[in-house]
């Protein structure tokens, strides 16, 4: 009977300490923090970053026009022996959101560049490949000099594509000294509204 009050005593004593320790988590605003979590894993993250420029002109360029490559092929030297030209790979600059404008109603295109050594208004070439330049042209195929106006063309309300030819001409004086490889060109162009 003893033993039986004892352990009575013991219980309420363990009851009581747990409530009081319990009100006191209450008492102080305090609440256990949760067990932390693990840092969640890289499931893959980039940049994207946005470009252009907003211009004073009656007609949007088409992004795909602002920058292209025009793939001239592989031309055999031969094609290019003594002045000769390879076939005109045609590429185009489209204007867009065109809106004439009194005065701006037509327009031209102006080419620039690391000029030609050999070939005048031509450009010139880098890379391992020599004895030949590439020439820009109009729709006609007359060869438009670096720094000369493209001929005038009207601006369409809506869309308008101005179309030009690129090629290789050969080094007249290149005679057999045309050498095969890689190469580049680059041109920029500027609008020029009338």
């Amino acid at each position: 009977m003893k033993k039986n009050k004892l352990n009575q005593v013991l219980a309420a004593a363990l009851i009581s300490m747990s409530m009081s320790a319990t009100f006191a988590f209450a008492d102080e605003g305090e609440t256990p923090e949760p067990p932390p979590t693990a840092p969640a894993a890289n499931q893959g993250n980039g940049e994207i970053t946005f470009r252009g420029a907003i211009i004073d002109a009656p007609c949007s360029i088409n992004p795909e026009s602002v920058e292209q490559t025009v793939e001239l092929g592989q031309v055999s030297k031969v094609a290019l022996k003594n002045g000769g030209k390879s076939i005109m790979k045609p590429f185009s600059i489209q204007l867009e959101n065109c809106e004439i404008e009194k005065g701006k109603e037509t327009v031209s295109v102006k080419f620039t560049g690391t000029e030609s050594s050999e070939v005048e208004g031509a450009l010139e070439i880098n890379g391992s490949a020599s004895g030949a330049s590439v020439a820009i042209a109009d729709n006609s195929g007359k060869m438009i000099k670096l720094g000369d106006k493209s001929p005038v063309e009207s601006v369409v309300e809506g869309t308008t594509a101005l179309n030009f030819k690129a090629y290789l001409q050969g080094h007249t004086d290149a005679g057999t000294n045309v050498v095969p490889g890689d190469f580049t060109a680059v041109a920029n162009f500027a609008m020029s509204y009338q």
